[in-house]
């Protein structure tokens, strides 16, 4: 038996989020034109109290505060390379970067700098596992799917700026 996907939208200063969830826990997070855009199909509209953690975070984050407790979290996608990745993605500190090559080294697979960044790519819950602070090899802003000027915005937010 499938577990049913619910969602919300979500206004931000950067556009409108799409948030999902199972009766886990929080499943994604998406910007509505995000690249690769998630698969919606059966997915039900909940506004309710399901998602009031995650907005609460999302709304303290994005006034400049540092969010309290992270939401629950249950992602039920991602193969175990992948999930290692989104990993290692939770302990890159708030004002802080790194690089794809040196997250490769963190989980153990230094020469696996491309395939990291596939798995960067395919995070389900953008700003919360925060891949948006990986940045190249030679410090300049790379992909980002939800876009490089929110990655920007994002960085901005937490104190880093980038030309």
């Amino acid at each position: 038996m499938n577990t049913p996907t619910y969602f919300t939208t979500h206004a931000s200063p950067l556009g409108e989020i799409i948030l999902a969830a199972t009766e886990n826990g929080l499943c994604g997070l998406y910007f509505k034109d995000h690249t690769p855009a998630p698969k919606r199909e059966g997915w039900k509209r909940d506004n309710g109290p399901r998602f009031d953690a995650a907005l609460a975070w999302l709304d303290a984050y994005f006034a400049g505060e540092k969010p309290r407790k992270m939401p629950a979290h249950a992602i039920a996608s991602g193969t175990p390379f992948q999930r290692s990745v989104w990993e290692a993605l939770r302990d890159i500190p708030r004002g802080k970067t790194t690089t794809y090559a040196e997250l490769a080294a963190a989980i153990g697979s230094p020469k696996a700098v491309r395939a990291v960044g596939a798995a960067v790519g395919r995070n389900p819950l953008s700003i919360l596992i925060p891949c948006h602070r990986v940045i190249g090899r030679d410090g300049s802003l790379t992909g980002y799917a939800g876009g490089l000027a929110r990655k920007k915005r994002l960085l901005a937010l937490e104190g880093l700026k980038f030309d």
